[in-house]
């Protein structure tokens, strides 16, 4: 492999003697190969069986290349290779370095935030279960699961493990010094004052993390020998709880009304739906003949065999061992399914098989599979018609140069001046990108209770997200935060306010601003006395609407919550002698009024700052003498 030091600069598909030279030198050999961007850092890895043919076949004259490889290879400027005895030891380095690198064009699979996985953060000494929409790669002790399509039921098994197994509640304690409520009544061990070790709590973590391995039948197994050890030793009180603890989980798979007769097999069915080099990919998850999981994918390729590759290999790369099923059915021949079997079962420690069923009840399964895949794609391009068609239409009715694809919307919420608040959301590509969301509350000290100002506080919103743009040195064009178009819930009045700001800072040329009034759904330009002539159900006026409604909703969601904060706090401004600061150590002590409410003499006493004398007037406070 050539020195850092001597890594050239200029992409190699531009030096035809350097690329040359460069394909005689990897060897017909399996191994694995990188390509490197002229910074040095690691555009894609791959394996192969014959590692020259292989990249040579990037570059040849002719190769029908998908977008994503194509961009990748105009960037490539050095080519590095690690030659392995096998196909399987190429596959297995491949995925440990695909895993510490993460390199961009490696993600063959779509992070659209479409569906949700499930995290079990390993990483801590006592584990959070959440759901996300988005696989992070920070910790690599975490674990993601999924990810899952049916939502719903997803949502619903959560809740079910909840009650099942004492697990942590919150993210944070409630209190310093005690537990809360959910310690008292079972549903947490005490995570939050350590009144359980972080080795009993994994043990129930890792019974929950079975769950979502598909391996339900197994916990059960396991649960019903402890029942019966602990009746035989009379411990009857925790034979019972491990008892609902089995009646539960064989109620949560109790439902499914899917099944196959062969219940000895765990096996997993994957099959596509393609529409050009889009690809909905779903993979059915068979545990002792029921279906237990569904999982969902979007990839964009050229053979539909090598996308169920890839999404195989994705997949099974960030699963335990005990995941991978016996069997695995495909609806096309893998190009490298031997390879990818001798993985997978090195992997598992067990046989791996995997099938391309052409007849009975297997083959039905992987038509099951399919259908379900074409609908996940059919839905996913209505979805994608339509935006497309809201874009161009909106482009054509603003008179834009090309559909835009980054939208921000901005709305206020108050209630005549009382905990001003502002929201920002994000539309890419017609869809709502929550991820970019943001609030702000509104800092200006002439928007009280008592008096609103729309006009100033969008002024001040506006200055404070562009104010970084208004230095020329930085870029406009081009960069992913700049909007194509900035929607303004309201109408001329608001947009007048906004506009001057902008001008102010010298972007009114870079960044196209509209509003749209609610009363009667009418666009406005700026400088513009009428409103635009549009019809209220035209595709492009539905998406500023939808954007407009989000922005709403999103701004009334925070101001709620401001609200609520607020008066909560008002009630402590009513105890004589309680300032700012004591209030502070209160909350932060105990959290909420509430708590504050329920505490004795001697708890409030604990709290820094609080002396005996004002205890009690707290505590007399909320305990009135009765008459």
């Amino acid at each position: 492999m050539p020195s850092r030091a001597s890594v050239p600069i200029a992409p190699i598909f531009h030096d035809p003697d350097r690329l040359a030279q460069r394909l005689k030198e990897i060897p017909p050999e399996p191994g694995v190969y990188l390509m490197r961007d002229r910074t040095d850092g690691i555009l894609y890895i791959g394996k192969s069986k014959k590692l020259r043919s292989r990249v040579r076949s990037y570059f040849r004259d002719g190769q029908r290349l998908s977008d994503r490889i194509a961009m990748m290879v105009r960037q490539v400027v050095e080519i590095e290779f690690i030659v392995t005895d096998s196909e399987a030891e190429a596959l297995a380095l491949e995925a440990n370095l695909i895993k510490t690198h993460q390199p961009y064009f490696n993600v063959l699979l779509k992070d659209d935030k479409k569906y949700p996985y499930v995290c079990i953060t390993w990483s801590e000494a006592y584990p959070r279960i959440f759901l996300t929409r988005k696989r992070r790669a920070t910790q690599a002790a975490d674990r993601y699961y999924g990810p899952y399509v049916d939502v719903r039921s997803l949502r619903e098994t959560l809740r079910l493990i909840q009650e099942i197994f004492p697990l942590r509640q919150r993210r944070r304690p409630l209190f310093k010094d005690r537990p809360c409520l959910n310690y008292d009544i079972g549903r947490c061990p005490g995570v939050c004052q350590s009144l359980i070790t972080p080795e009993d709590y994994h043990a129930i973590v890792q019974k929950v993390a079975m769950i979502f391995q598909g391996r339900s039948g197994e916990l059960i197994d396991q649960l019903t020998q402890q029942m019966n050890t602990a009746a035989a030793d009379l411990a009857f009180e925790q034979a019972a709880r491990l008892r609902d603890q089995i009646r539960a989980l064989q109620s949560l798979h109790g439902e499914q009304k899917m099944s196959l007769p062969d219940d000895t097999v765990s096996r997993d069915a994957i099959a596509l739906a393609a529409q050009g080099e889009d690809y909905a990919v779903q993979l059915f998850q068979m545990r002792a003949g029921k279906l237990v999981g569904r999982l969902g994918f979007f990839a964009q390729g050229d053979a539909p065999g090598a996308v169920l590759q890839r999404v195989l290999e994705e997949h099974y790369r960030g699963v335990d061992g005990v995941e991978i099923p016996q069997e695995i059915l495909v609806q096309y021949e893998l190009p490298q399914g031997e390879m990818l079997t001798d993985w997978l079962t090195g992997r598992r420690g067990r046989k791996v098989q995997i099938f391309t069923p052409q007849r009975q009840q297997k083959a039905e399964l992987i038509e099951l599979v399919e259908r379900n895949a074409q609908y996940e794609l059919e839905r996913a391009q209505r979805l994608s018609d339509r935006n497309h068609t809201a874009l161009e239409d909106l482009a054509l009715l603003l008179d834009l140069p090309e559909p835009p694809q980054r939208i921000e919307g901005y709305d206020i919420s108050h209630i005549q001046g009382s905990n001003a608040v502002a929201s920002q959301v994000v539309f890419i590509a017609g869809m709502p990108a929550k991820q970019h969301y943001r609030h702000y509350k509104i800092q200006n000290p002439a928007v009280h209770n008592g008096r609103s100002d729309d006009f100033a506080s969008l002024a001040e919103v506006m200055g404070r997200r562009f104010r970084r743009y208004g230095d020329r040195t930085l870029p406009r064009q081009g960069d992913p935060d700049f909007p194509d178009l900035v929607l303004i819930d309201g109408g001329k009045g608001q947009l007048s306010a906004v506009v001057k700001v902008l001008q102010q800072l010298d972007l009114l040329e870079d960044l196209r601003v509209i509003s749209l009034a609610k009363r009667r759904e009418e666009v406005f330009l700026p400088g513009a006395t009428e409103p635009l002539a549009t019809e209220p159900e035209q595709p492009g006026v539905q998406l500023l609407r939808r954007v407009r409604d989000e922005s709403h909703r999103f701004a009334l969601g925070f101001h709620r919550q401001q609200r609520l904060k607020a008066s909560r706090r008002s009630q402590l401004d009513q105890i004589p002698g309680l300032g700012f600061h004591r209030q502070k150590l209160l909350l932060a002590h105990f959290r909420s009024v509430d708590y504050i409410r329920a505490a004795s003499v001697a708890q409030l006493e604990a709290v820094p700052g609080i002396g005996p004398h004002i205890a009690q007037t707290i505590y007399d406070y909320f305990h009135p003498p009765t008459a």
